[in-house]
This record gives C-alpha cells, structure tokens and sequence, in this order.
C-alpha cells in the first residue's frame, strides 16, 4: 500500500513538473512547497506518507507535531484570564499566604486587584523562606518578583518558541489589539503541543476533568478544548471558540437557566452546572461508532 502511495505521488510531481515547465518556473520546488503549504490537508497527506515512508513511529508523532504548531498561535494554547491563578496585592497578607500554599504552579503573576494591571512574575520556589513565618510583608514578596513579559495573542508557536529561548522566560502573558489581559501561555504548554503530554497519567495534570460510573467524563467549562481533545482523544471541534464553555454558549446561542442537553458532532454533551454567566461543569459522552 505504501508503495502505491509513493508511485501516485512521484506521479503527481512528474505531472506537476510538466504543467509548470522547468524553464518557465526556474525554482518549482520553492513554487510546490508553498502551494502545498497553503493547503492544510495536502500538507497533512503529504507529511504522513513521508513519515510512513522514511520514520519510525516516534519520528512521526514529532513531525506531526511541527506541522501542527505551525498552524497554531499561542490563544489556541492559553489559559484564559478567568483559569489564571495569581498574588493580587491589594488581597491580605493572610490571603496571599494561602494562595502561595495550596498553589500548584512554579509561577505566578502578581497584580494589583485585576490581570490588567499585571506588575511582574513570581516565581513561587523564591516565597520559601516567607512560609510559616509571621513577618511576611508584601514589600519582602515583591523582592522576589521579575518584570512581566507580554506577547500579542496571535502570535504563533514557533515564534514565541524561539522567543522564550531568546528571552530565557517560561510564561508570558497575552495580550489583545486594546492591552487587555486574555490569558498566559507557557513553554511547557507551547514543548506539550509538540510532543505530547510530559505526566505519566492524565490524573496528574488534568484535575478539569473527571471520569464518571456511567463511562462519561465531568469536565470544567474552562477546560481548553485542545486539551480535552489531547487528553481523551476526542475531536471535539477548535476552529473558533478555545474552551469548552465558549464552544457550548456559541453552539446554544444564549446562556442556560436550567440544566440542557445537545450533541456536537459525535459527543452527547449534558450542561447541570452553572455559576453565573459561565458553565461551569459539563457531563461529555462519546457517541457509539
């Protein structure tokens, strides 16, 4: 079958060489790649069958994985601004101090009562020394704090990729047209996109999403889509809204005052949870094939 497919492809570039001309098109190759390259799908065909072709699996998996960040742009990775944990110092001492205990992140951004007035990066190791004692001060905190790094939020992976390792940073936050706060985005996240997932377990990183006893998954409406589909191998779709509330409140068109059910594509989705203007929690069945 392979062979086949490598036959039907050396055909179509015979074919191809035939129609440009070798005269009237000095640099085809250049020509083809771009063509290609505008075609996503051509992109996705010819990339498989190279790899099947020439790489082992692991090989694969990291050439697809290039392909598919150079699609990509860092607010189709980012926390949105309403999943971000951070030190708000207009907050008590006692407050900041329970944020920095239970926190489950490195880093932290430290700002004054809201995201847009984002002052600097905490890097949560550096607040040690501050646990457990009674003079904690928020003038001591912001000793250990590094000025913020901020990136337009269409700016695409494989740029902010090298721009992280220019910089030497591990987050930046993102930002839209206007300055306003959307979200943060991480190295670890853009290094997941490209490789895959670096827990042994879904369990370790994906606390948003539960299995249940009827075999449906209880997910948190600020779940990222690209990382439910991630996680559980689903395809549910990412051309437009980025988390699983978004999708939801796009496809019923209005918020929900009471518990409803839809299906999207092959997924049976059941909303019972809501908190406010947002839906909160989401029951999520994969159809039968």
């Amino acid at each position: 079958m392979i062979l086949w497919q490598a036959l039907a492809l050396f055909s179509v570039l015979m074919i191809l060489l035939v129609i440009v001309g070798w005269r009237s098109h000095k640099h085809w190759l250049s020509w083809l790649a771009k063509y290609i390259g505008k075609r996503p799908s051509a992109r996705l065909g010819l990339s498989r069958l190279v790899g099947r072709l020439l790489l082992p699996p692991l090989h694969q998996r990291l050439l697809q994985g290039l392909l598919d960040l150079d699609r990509s742009t860092v607010n189709d990775i980012m926390i949105p601004r309403q999943a971000v944990t951070g030190i708000d110092l207009d907050a008590s001492d006692e407050d900041i101090l329970q944020v920095l205990k239970q926190t489950v992140h490195t880093r932290l951004p430290v700002f004054h009562g809201d995201l847009n007035n984002t002052v600097g990066i905490l890097h949560v190791r550096n607040t040690t020394r501050f646990l457990g004692q009674q003079g904690f001060n928020k003038a001591a905190l912001m000793q250990s704090v590094r000025s913020a790094y901020f990136l337009p939020e269409r700016t695409p992976l494989p740029a902010q990729l090298l721009e992280f390792q220019k910089l030497r940073r591990r987050l930046g936050i993102v930002v839209d047209e206007y300055g306003d706060v959307q979200g943060l985005v991480t190295l670890e996240a853009i290094l997941e996109e490209l490789v895959g997932e670096f827990t042994t377990t879904t369990a370790d990183r994906h606390t948003e999403m539960h299995a249940t006893s009827d075999g449906a998954r209880l997910i948190d409406g600020a779940a990222s889509l690209r990382a439910i589909n991630r996680t559980l191998g689903w395809s549910l779709p990412v051309e437009g809204p980025r988390t699983l509330n978004g999708l939801l409140l796009d496809r019923l068109e209005a918020i929900p005052d009471a518990p409803v059910c839809l299906r999207i594509a092959d997924y049976f989705i059941e909303v019972h949870e809501l908190r406010g203007h947002l839906i909160r929690r989401a029951s999520i069945w994969q159809a039968a094939s």
